[in-house]
């Protein structure tokens, strides 16, 4: 892109440049302008001997008056004489109207060349003009193009990263749904096992705490009945000591009572 820009720019400065220079008008090329001063010196040295020619006429149609008069042979060479000079002076201005007339077609045909050089010239101008204002016409309408091109290329991919972006939060969000309801189970499963757990713990305690008891209670009714015969055990001992004591007040003693009774305490 930054190419192209700096194309568009050099482009617009050329044709700027092209623009602002001044045209060429009609041109003269040297070789009209020599084939002109060839003729115009013709024309002048024509000029020059048709007035010698005049001259020479005039003096043969004076000398030929003069001879057919006179018998005088000088006179007949005078007529003889200017007669041929005039017909020299004829004969050169003949060459010389030749000379005029090639000098015409000469100066006709590089005309010819310089017209056509002219109008290839302003052709080729006016084929540069017409690239100039083609290019500038391209420039902006390029620039129009690009900008209509941008604007539908921006629309399109934005429309295009909307259902992009929406796609994604969907799955997103669906994905966010299955691992919450994942987690949910997970959470209730764990719950449920951690409540059953805890049911088997507090069922467990309750019947350790129940065989205690059990246990217990029997401990205590083993231990109260323990006491309950020691306690008879010792009353009967009392009562029977009691009894013994009586009967040695009245009978008196006995050999070996202190020790017998010793045996039974």
């Amino acid at each position: 892109m930054a190419k192209a820009a700096k194309k568009r720019t050099t482009t617009a400065r050329k044709t700027s440049a092209r623009r602002g220079a001044p045209r060429k008008g009609k041109t003269t090329s040297a070789a009209v302008e020599k084939a002109q001063a060839a003729l115009d010196k013709l024309k002048k040295t024509l000029e020059s001997e048709s007035k010698k020619v005049d001259s020479a006429a005039s003096k043969a149609k004076s000398a030929k008056a003069k001879a057919s008069k006179s018998k005088s042979a000088a006179d007949k060479r005078s007529a003889k004489t200017a007669s041929t000079a005039a017909t020299k002076a004829r004969a050169k201005l003949a060459s010389l109207k030749g000379k005029v007339a090639d000098a015409r077609q000469k100066l006709a045909a590089e005309k010819t060349k310089a017209s056509a050089a002219n109008a290839k010239a302003k052709a080729a101008e006016k084929m540069a003009d017409m690239k100039d204002s083609l290019a500038a016409k391209a420039e902006k309408d390029l620039e129009k193009a690009m900008a209509a091109f941008k604007s539908k290329w921006v629309s399109t991919r934005e429309a295009k990263d909307s259902k992009k972006l929406k796609a994604a939060q969907k799955k997103a969000a669906e994905k966010q749904a299955a691992a919450d309801k994942k987690a949910a189970t997970k959470a209730k499963a764990a719950a449920k096992k951690a409540a059953a757990k805890q049911k088997a713990a507090d069922k467990k305690a309750a019947m350790r705490k129940k065989a205690a008891d059990k246990k217990a209670a029997a401990r205590a009714k083993a231990a109260e009945k323990k006491a309950a015969a020691k306690a008879r055990k010792a009353a009967s001992k009392a009562k029977a000591k009691s009894a013994t004591k009586t009967t040695g007040k009245k009978r008196g003693p006995k050999k070996g009572s202190k020790r017998a009774a010793k045996a039974s305490a």
